[in-house]
């Protein structure tokens, strides 16, 4: 298997930079312009500068130095730290790569990828639900998009996101994807077959655990291939539903509830 590791720089309150964000630098550096760097990187001139910007707000300090008269009627040229930040991120990502190549001989047969494995170790969210899984289906016009994501065997998972996050993010079909729920987001609907709503999801599971407060209840369904999907209600909801581990049970949410998120 060929390793290939993907570097994400975050700081508090502030937009991840990772390499598509880096390729674009390199875009503006050589064509000489934001509006050329935009099209070489398969950007809008608006998403080019939203990234550009959250890369000032990063590192503290302009990447970019903006001149008159440059090509498409404007010029940018990288500054000293906008080089030393292509070329800190590029020895980064190598030496990322090295490191990964090293565990993969010790997950050999255990079906984990070494990007599996350190994404796991290092991914943060606020969001009960997060599930790996990988793109079956898209369907985009102009504005929005619908992403198919398969989670587990007969599983899928619909998220409704921007046409914009659509190229930012690269997603295409066959690509590894995480899904993030809120867990105040899902609905619990009892028995095998869903009631007819409007919900885009409806993901088929058992209860697993139900954990009742005295105001809130969590309840968390096996949906198959050891994953499992946790709804946040509250307690009087949950003693009303009846539901006892075991038993058959529905999760329903909308499609616009789910985030996307890459390694």
């Amino acid at each position: 298997m060929s390793i290939e590791a993907t570097v994400t720089l975050k700081s508090k309150d502030v937009s991840g930079v990772g390499r598509e964000r880096i390729r674009l630098l390199q875009a503006v550096a050589r064509e000489g312009s934001i509006t050329a760097g935009a099209k070489a990187a398969g950007l809008t001139y608006k998403a080019a500068w939203d990234a550009l910007d959250a890369m000032t707000n990063l590192f503290g300090q302009p990447l970019l130095e903006r001149r008159t008269g440059g090509k498409a009627g404007g010029g940018a040229v990288l500054t000293p730290t906008g080089l030393r930040v292509i070329e800190a991120f590029g020895r980064l990502e190598a030496e990322m790569a090295r490191v990964l190549r090293a565990l993969e001989p010790d997950l050999a047969g255990s079906g984990i990828s070494p990007l599996n494995l350190v994404s796991g170790f290092f991914m943060k969210t606020s969001a009960r639900n997060a599930l790996r899984g990988t793109i079956t289906a898209i369907r985009a016009d102009t504005l929005s998009a619908e992403v198919a994501v398969a989670v587990a065997d007969g599983t899928l998972i619909y998220a409704l996101v921007t046409s914009e996050s659509l190229r930012s993010l690269g997603l295409c079909v066959g690509r590894e994807a995480i899904v993030l729920i809120k867990a105040p987001f899902v609905l619990i609907a009892p028995g095998a077959e869903p009631p007819k709503v409007s919900a885009r999801n409806c993901v088929h599971g058992t209860v697993r655990r139900i954990d009742i407060s005295g105001v809130n209840a969590e309840i968390v369904l096996d949906i198959g291939g050891d994953k499992t999907l946790a709804a946040s209600i509250t307690a009087s909801s949950a003693e009303a539903l009846g539901l006892s581990p075991g038993d058959p049970a529905c999760a329903l949410f909308d499609a616009a509830h789910v985030l996307i998120a890459i390694d």
